[in-house]
């Protein structure tokens, strides 16, 4: 947690500022959906603690609201979840080498601090960005998430505030640093891009996202070659 200590650059969180507001707009999506559909309050807000993941929290609840059991739910979300174990290579020198801070940082890790993170030029800016923008996104959500549970039913239908649109657009443009200038980056991208929306169609929510990681896959074996 050494690198947490200093003040990161105005850069930085001017930058990640963006994803956390975003990240609170769905986050009162999730809160207010859940208690909405009839479950407790505490339902949203202890799985928003020690879950953290906003995709496979959605689906979690979807399965529920459903009348789907428990064991569903966790099994649903754990299949969503396991994208972040590639994610996790993707920024484990970037987290620390401590024990604390692997520790606290795998439960940090997540599209949008992965994406904000690599983003970056340097390690030591990498370093800074994924504290920087996990600590925020994880205060954030939860608080997003406990107003949006609190405010209930008072928000009515949550999809016609256009919530959906908001985490896609914010990863759009913190990737395309990284897409400019690296045409082997580019086709893996692509190819990933291609498998997801051709599984958007057949696939539950969050699985074409997995399987797009097939162009991480082919960018490998180009390196290797």
């Amino acid at each position: 947690m050494r690198t947490a200590q200093r003040t990161p650059p105005l850069d930085l969180v001017r930058d990640a500022s963006l994803v956390w507001i975003a990240s609170g707009v769905v986050g009162v999506s999730f809160g207010a959906i859940a208690v909405a559909g009839g479950l407790p309050l505490w339902v949203p807000v202890v799985m928003s603690l020690l879950v953290y993941a906003g995709s496979a929290q959605f689906s979690a609840i979807g399965v529920l609201l459903s009348g789907g059991g428990p064991f569903a739910a966790a099994a649903t979300g754990l299949l969503l979840n396991t994208r972040t174990a590639a994610f996790s290579l993707a920024v484990a020198e970037h987290i620390g080498h401590g024990r604390t801070a692997r520790f606290l940082g795998a439960h940090f890790v997540t599209d949008e601090t992965v994406a904000f993170t690599l983003a970056q030029t340097d390690p030591v800016r990498r370093r800074t960005a994924f504290w920087v923008s996990g600590l925020g996104l994880f205060a954030v959500w939860n608080i997003g998430v406990l107003a949006g549970a609190l405010a209930g039913d008072a928000l009515g239908d949550t999809a016609r505030y256009g919530l959906d649109a908001a985490f896609p657009a914010v990863l759009v443009a913190l990737v395309l640093p990284v897409l400019r200038g690296n045409a082997a980056v580019r086709r893996s991208a692509a190819l990933g891009a291609c498998v997801a929306l051709a599984l958007v169609p057949v696939a539950p929510a969050g699985v074409p996202v997995l399987l797009a990681l097939a162009g991480l896959a082919a960018h490998g074996r180009r390196r290797a070659a």
